[in-house]
């Protein structure tokens, strides 16, 4: 069996073969995106199975409307614009302001689910960027003088692979797209073609998505979704259930 080349990651830089450290790849920002990233994320739901045993959603229109909604009012105005300030704070090594932004995250989980989430799968982003050899003793200790939360570990690695923010805010968001879409299909259950669909319209809002995160301020920002945390807290004692949260 022919087996796939092995591309090595530097503690300089997410590199690969053909791309200088100063050009921005392509290849790195797919390689973070991709749903085959060991750090746990298919696992997980973020409310909308609990969303469809509630009966909120129930097939393709209503799985693709909740998703759209989760990307703009969850996503874009939360999480997409912390990350998007973690990653030039990681950038410009400005410790205080990377603390207050891990801090906000970690505060803005409003359930014990939620919390776990970001909690397992941003230290599962640390070990597998210290297997890459991507970064140094250093900053493995400064990140767990903190809570190692998913966005705070993967704006590290967005930073390090020296792409403009609103690539790097793209990456993101397709591949937290890529991961609703699958928990969509196994629990409503849907078939491929509708996730497909789903994942269209998902990819049509993402530039929208990104610009309106990008323009968000510490004082606009905001993790405001009770529905959505009463829907997680709810999941917790879910009678039958496939996925962590």
């Amino acid at each position: 069996m022919c087996m796939a080349p092995v591309v090595h990651m530097s503690t300089e830089h997410l590199s690969t073969a053909n791309a200088s450290p100063t050009t921005p790849s392509l290849l790195q920002l797919i390689w973070l995106a991709s749903p085959a990233l060991p750090i746990g994320g298919f696992s997980y739901s973020e409310g909308l199975e609990a969303a469809i045993d509630q009966g909120f959603v129930h097939d393709e229109h209503s799985a693709a409307r909740w998703l759209v909604d989760q990307l703009h009012l969850t996503q874009s105005r939360g999480d997409m614009a912390a990350l998007g300030q973690m990653v030039l704070a990681w950038q410009a090594r400005d410790i205080p302001r990377l603390a207050t932004l891990s801090q906000w995250i970690h505060a803005t989980r409003e359930s014990a689910e939620l919390r776990l989430q970001s909690e397992q799968m941003g230290r599962s982003m640390l070990e597998w960027l210290r297997n890459q050899d991507a970064i140094d003793a250093d900053t493995i200790a400064l990140c767990n003088r903190w809570v190692p939360t998913y966005p705070l570990m993967f704006a590290l690695a967005l930073s390090r692979t020296g792409a403009p923010l609103d690539q790097c805010l793209q990456a993101y968001a397709f591949g937290w797209a890529e991961n609703m879409v699958q928990a969509a299909l196994k629990s409503v259950p849907l078939g491929q073609n509708s996730g497909q669909r789903i994942l269209t319209q998902l990819a049509q809002e993402i530039a929208s998505a990104v610009q309106h995160a990008m323009q968000t301020t510490d004082d606009t920002r905001q993790a405001f979704s009770p529905m959505l945390a009463i829907l997680s807290a709810q999941h917790e004692t879910q009678y039958s259930r496939l996925f962590r949260s």
